[in-house]
């Protein structure tokens, strides 16, 4: 076997992105047509605010420019799960607010009641095409010393 690192015309990492999104997808599709979530659970979502085809009220993203983390648990409405994005009613200082988010735009998926969490990369240039780099390690890095569910998936992406 060669230890030099060969290139892949094929984008391994963007398609293991796309599969752990739709996990997401999955997940909040089991919980469409309910107002609160059943026992322990509830979900952290982090998302980029100015990620394409996310749609949230204009006071969240004067507040959270960049990055904002939404907790589903008690007190959502209306949530609706699409193939690419979800959408869901949240209160935010006793305003309600209906938000958009594509799957693409999250960072990050947590219920830390089952200790389960999926971390994600982001394209903050999601409108051009991705430059496919020469990978450094073509193995993702997802050993955990705590034991945890946490799936980290970074393929040494250069910038």
């Amino acid at each position: 076997m060669s230890d030099d690192v060969r290139d892949s015309l094929i984008p391994y990492d963007e398609i293991v992105q796309d599969a752990l999104r739709a996990v997401v997808g999955r997940v909040l599709s089991q919980i469409e047509g309910y107002d609160s979530l059943p026992g322990e659970h509830h979900f952290y979502i982090t998302f980029k605010t100015q990620a394409a085809g996310v749609d949230i009220p204009a006071h969240l993203t004067a507040k959270f420019p960049d990055e904002m983390t939404i907790v589903l648990q008690n007190r959502f409405w209306d949530l609706t799960v699409e193939d690419d994005h979800f959408a869901v009613g949240l209160s935010f200082n006793q305003t309600p607010s209906m938000l958009t988010i594509p799957y693409a735009a999250i960072t990050a998926f947590v219920d830390p009641s089952v200790d389960f969490g999926l971390q994600f990369q982001v394209d903050d240039d999601a409108d051009a095409p991705e430059r496919h780099d020469e990978a450094d390690n073509d193995r993702p890095d997802v050993a955990t010393e705590d034991g945890s569910n946490v799936v980290t998936v970074d393929f040494g992406k250069k910038k």
